[in-house]
């Protein structure tokens, strides 16, 4: 399989996390993404570079406002007396309530940035680009005729929505690759597997008809992004039937993800889309520091296996997963179940 990476992604070092009250860094470390590519390099697939893709793809998802903010934050932020290493939100507008846009650099980090997840640094604009700019180039790949292309991502892209980062998040990697893949289909699917719910990638189609939405995760009653990726929420307007949450119990692990993962294959072939993209999230693993799901490493290959019996051309976009010493053994799982259902 064609894997693309760009090591851009290194020059994004958050140090700024907070875990129950605790500043500590954050979980989303550079290491991820060398892991990840050294599993790749072992295994043999071949490896390009991704092309500049412009800012037509990321424009096609997230706001203008939102898009000027990621991009100046840093510059604008360095200006402030005081200020810290890092642009840190800590003033946010309460949902539902009248507000006026802040011109502030303070308020709009407060209005962009939703928790305390997704601080931004001096390389995170580059970084955040050239992972919207891999999964495009995935997508290309696939337009072009692969059967699949993995796209090394980092940072990750699912929590983040088209006006707000979240949860490690800054550009929507996965919706971007889907939009993407919209000039050349009617209809295309995106089946999320991370440990958490794709919060953001819910948040951009939730009223679309033409992108069908679907998440397996770790039930939000107890572990983020707790707010929404519930079953009831089904989609609105135009978008109504066309979300699909199915919410975990905490530690399922491979026999009980695979059952529901066959009923959410099921609706993406009644779906019948042109092409899948895959928010290839590898925290469901039992000893993901997470700890929400208990899928085993042989059991990324059953999933993925199932998943390309789909036969459809497929972008698999890297999410989460984090640093423990099996990694990059879940990744090489992943890709070469895939391999063997395809």
């Amino acid at each position: 399989m064609k894997v693309v990476y760009s090591d851009r992604h290194a020059i994004h070092d958050p140090q700024f996390f907070v875990v129950r009250g605790q500043v500590r860094r954050s979980n989303e470390q550079p290491e991820r993404a060398a892991r990840l590519l050294a599993a790749v390099e072992r295994d043999g697939h071949s490896i390009v570079a991704p092309d500049d893709f412009g800012g037509g793809p990321r424009a096609a998802v997230h706001t203008p406002l939102y898009l000027r903010f990621l991009e100046t934050a840093y510059a604008r932020w360095r200006e402030l007396d005081g200020a810290g290493p890092e642009v840190v939100g800590n003033v946010h507008p309460f949902p539902g309530q009248p507000y006026t846009y802040p011109e502030s650099i303070v308020g709009q980090a407060g209005f962009h940035l939703g928790d305390m997840a997704c601080p931004i640094g001096a390389g995170t604009w580059e970084a955040a680009a050239f992972a919207a700019h891999t999964a495009c180039h995935a997508a290309q790949l696939v337009l072009d005729g692969e059967r699949a292309a993995y796209a090394l991502c980092r940072p990750p892209g699912h929590h983040a929505y088209p006006d707000r980062a979240n949860g490690f998040c800054y550009l929507n990697n996965a919706a971007i690759a889907a939009q993407y893949l919209r000039a050349a289909h009617d209809r295309v699917a995106i089946l999320d597997i991370d440990v958490h719910h794709g919060n953001g990638t819910q948040g951009i189609f939730y009223r679309r008809a033409d992108v069908l939405t679907v998440s397996l995760h770790a039930d939000p009653r107890y572990t983020t992004p707790f707010f929404v990726g519930h079953a009831h929420e089904c989609g609105e307007g135009d978008g109504l039937g066309y979300n699909i949450n199915r919410p975990l119990a905490l530690g399922t692990g491979d026999a009980g993800y695979l059952d529901v993962l066959r009923q959410s294959c099921a609706d993406i072939a009644a779906f019948a889309p042109g092409a899948l993209v895959v928010s290839l999230g590898l925290d469901a693993h039992e000893r993901d520091p997470y700890k929400g799901l208990a899928v085993t490493t042989p059991g990324f290959a059953t999933l993925l296996a199932e998943i390309a019996r789909l036969g459809l051309p497929t972008v698999l976009v890297q999410e989460g997963g984090y640093l423990s010493d099996d990694l990059g053994l879940n990744l090489s799982s992943a890709l070469r179940g895939f391999a063997l259902g395809a």
